[in-house]
């Protein structure tokens, strides 16, 4: 095909490949065991896909409402009130979405116009400073405290300006493991009381938290959540991260704002998934084992590297394990994460691909969301790395 051959004004300029998909493509390349992206390489529960196919039978196949269908939004409001005790109408506070990044894309575009400014906390997931900028928003990033990634707030308070349209949170945290403890959510909203300021909660791994740790979900305290947009996955929750359905939790008037823009953006989402996935939630145990399930998985991948050269960074939810090489090499994040791809079949993402200026504290991200033998192969290179 014969080139455009007129000017290209770029929204996005400065714009490079996403991390995951540099890394993705590298293991692929190499062959090598793919602990950078973060999906699973086991199966989702057959029950859930017997409930796909039973509504595609039942004739289920056509466009679902524009919010959702019922069934869905009516069992998310009851978990909902269940986990937080918040209520939220399922009608007008609830809308299904295709995937978290679409959620969080149309919240954005929703409310953000051009110099309104964002505060996001770095290390960040890779779609929040895009699609800011693509918006015409400005960035003002707030530095995560290493080693254990808290939030510093006297940092937050002078970041605050009568710009300051949206705040940005993510808890559990990717890519550091990280999660927002009761203080932090009660300073949060103290900095945003008698404000316009909106919080975009981004909540996707919700159910995937550690240690008998609660997730602090802005749902919890009603001021806060009724300046909040929250978003979740059902891709994270239940395995199936290529089945793309999400949702968003807002009060009304919020809503009213991401709904003008979510009938353009997607209009509909897959109608069968949010069937399957309505009857799924009727029981309980199907979201609240989660944690579990998954905190097995970091147990057992932590104790087959607990003899390495690397040093483990607690990982209090998500299913990513930070990873400190300090005592093997000064070799920048990059360079390692890409030699250790080439050289030792694995792959992972350097953390400092989540910044937006050059901080490198020599720590890798690897994904454990694997079968036990994934990530048997995958110790037994971290062990022979010196």
């Amino acid at each position: 095909m014969k080139k455009f051959q007129g000017s290209i004004n770029s929204k996005l300029s400065q714009q490079k490949t996403s991390i995951f998909a540099v890394m993705s493509a590298l293991a692929s390349e190499n062959n090598a065991i793919n602990l950078s992206q973060g999906f699973p390489d086991f199966s989702i529960s057959q029950k859930l896909i017997d409930l796909v196919h039973k509504y595609m039978n039942k004739g289920y196949n056509q466009y679902a409402p524009m919010t959702g269908v019922p069934e869905l939004r009516e069992q998310i409001s009851i978990k909902t009130s269940h986990l937080y005790n918040a209520k939220y109408d399922p009608d007008k506070e609830i809308n299904i979405t295709a995937g978290a990044t679409q959620a969080l894309h149309t919240v954005i575009a929703s409310i953000i116009k051009d110099n309104d400014e964002v505060i996001v906390f770095e290390p960040a997931y890779d779609a929040y400073v895009p699609l800011i900028k693509l918006h015409g928003g400005i960035v003002r990033y707030a530095e995560l405290k290493f080693p254990d990634y808290h939030i510093d707030w006297q940092e937050v308070k002078k970041l605050i300006s009568n710009r300051t349209r949206m705040i940005i949170i993510n808890s559990p945290h990717n890519p550091t493991g990280s999660i927002l403890k009761e203080e932090d959510l009660l300073e949060l909203e103290k900095v945003t009381d008698k404000s316009d300021i909106i919080v975009l909660s981004d909540e996707v791994y919700e159910h995937l938290i550690f240690d008998s740790n609660k997730h602090q979900s802005v749902c919890r305290f009603p001021e806060l959540a009724s300046r909040s947009f929250v978003v979740g996955s059902f891709g994270k929750t239940f395995h199936a991260t290529g089945w793309k359905c999400g949702f968003v939790l807002a009060p009304e008037n919020l809503m009213k704002e991401f709904r003008k823009v979510h009938q353009f953006v997607v209009f509909a989402v897959n109608t069968p998934v949010q069937y399957a996935i309505a009857e799924f939630l009727t029981d309980k145990t199907n979201y609240e084992d989660i944690g579990k399930f998954y905190q097995r998985k970091r147990d057992y991948f932590q104790s087959l590297i607990k003899s390495s050269s690397f040093d483990i960074i607690p990982t209090k939810g998500t299913y990513f394990q930070l990873l400190n090489y300090k005592n093997i090499t000064n070799e920048t994040e990059n360079d390692f994460a890409v030699r250790m791809t080439k050289e030792f079949k694995l792959a992972s993402i350097p953390v400092s691909a989540f910044y937006h200026k050059t901080i490198d504290n020599n720590v890798l991200r690897f994904c454990f969301a694997k079968k036990e033998e994934t990530l048997e192969k995958a110790a037994e290179i971290l062990n022979s790395i010196k």
